[in-house]
């Protein structure tokens, strides 16, 4: 059964453990799968101070084919565990994102975006022979074509101060009291913030969803998914990494229920006609309707057109008129009066939900 899968870790080899798992299964995945760094020596700061780089054997390959070949098996998995409306992020540097974009794309799935994670305090390039890397980028993809995937685009607009989110990310790289240690060394050398993980969930799932990590490393999308209410599973084969990320999840909280809700996208509301007010009920023939400053008002018609002065048409089409633009949102542009105060004719849907 599905849920002897929800909320739990396991420390095993993704490649085989999510054979295991049904189809279907899972609304939104988050991979963070190895790099593929090809570094071959050591590195040194100028100070001839050993740098603590990426140089664990679990990302290291024998080619590019091996490479290629390990990320097909786990992302064709991925593929077949996610619900047909579920959508996968991968992370990835210059090293090997180009590979799994190309692979992914083979494989069916829909790149929706590529998003560049902008870290503010990145690792500096002590050898002066490169730009420094300040940024890793992530494919955002639905499971095909086709999909009605998720995407709290009116959540994400009101996290961004009212702004369209766009796809560069200006966050810190993990660091401080949330970058896991023994005994001052770090537990893992690619260990994800929190904020990254934070977005990437609000964005793309909703509360109760089922979020699957085959790469779980330090357990950052497991904490995160826990903390908004998420159903969560995790595959890690480094035994170190998997008692860390235990430790880490069962020490970690979720927000109450009543903060997690997010802002109901436009699109996703039922499509309500204006003339349904009227043969409905809610609003009469001959009412009057104003702008927000009661600077102009209309008539409102037996058909669901509203006149005003010489001109008619939808509520949306003489809004337009008025402010001499070629469109405007007549819901949210007209108003009636409730008592004392104006109000968006937009609330007047909200009693017809239970009867359209």
């Amino acid at each position: 059964m599905i849920k002897n899968f929800h909320n739990k870790i396991i420390n095993g080899d993704s490649l085989e453990e999510l054979k295991k798992i049904p189809n279907g299964t899972f609304d939104l995945i988050f991979a963070d799968p190895p790099y593929n760094l090809q570094l071959k020596n050591k590195l040194f700061r100028p100070d001839a101070s050993k740098v603590d780089a990426v140089n664990d054997k679990w990302d290291k390959f024998k080619d590019f084919t091996s490479y290629d070949q390990f990320t097909y098996k786990w992302l064709k998995q991925c593929k077949r565990l996610l619900k047909k409306d579920g959508s996968i992020w991968v992370i990835g540097s210059y090293h090997n994102i180009f590979r799994v974009g190309k692979i992914i794309q083979d494989l069916g799935f829909w790149i929706l975006n590529d998003v560049i994670w902008n870290k503010n305090n990145p690792m500096p390039n002590f050898r002066g022979t490169r730009f420094t890397n300040a940024h890793e980028t992530l494919i955002w993809a639905s499971k095909d074509k086709k999909s009605k995937y998720t995407f709290n685009y009116q959540s994400m607009k009101a996290f961004n101060d009212d702004l369209q989110m766009r796809s560069t990310w200006n966050l810190p790289i993990c660091n401080g009291k949330e970058r896991l240690k023994f005994k001052g060394v770090k537990v893992h050398s690619t260990q994800k913030p929190e904020a990254l993980l934070h977005r990437i969930i609000l964005a793309s799932s909703n509360k109760k969803d089922f979020i699957l990590d085959p790469f779980l490393g330090s357990g950052t999308s497991a904490v995160v998914s826990k903390k908004l209410g998420r159903l969560f599973f995790g595959i890690e084969k480094e035994k170190k990494y998997f008692e860390s990320a235990n430790k880490r999840i069962k020490n970690s909280y979720t927000i109450k229920d009543e903060y997690l809700d997010v802002i109901q996208n436009n699109k996703s509301r039922p499509r309500i006609p204006f003339g349904s007010l009227i043969e409905l009920g809610v609003i009469k023939p001959g009412s009057e309707i104003y702008d927000q400053k009661k600077k102009f008002f209309a008539k409102v018609m037996v058909d669901g057109s509203i006149k005003h002065k010489d001109n008619a048409g939808s509520i949306h089409k003489v809004a337009a008129q008025i402010l001499g633009a070629e469109s405007c949102n007549g819901w949210t542009y007209w108003h009636y009066q409730a008592g004392k105060v104006l109000k968006p004719i937009d609330e007047l849907r909200q009693r017809l939900k239970p009867q359209i």
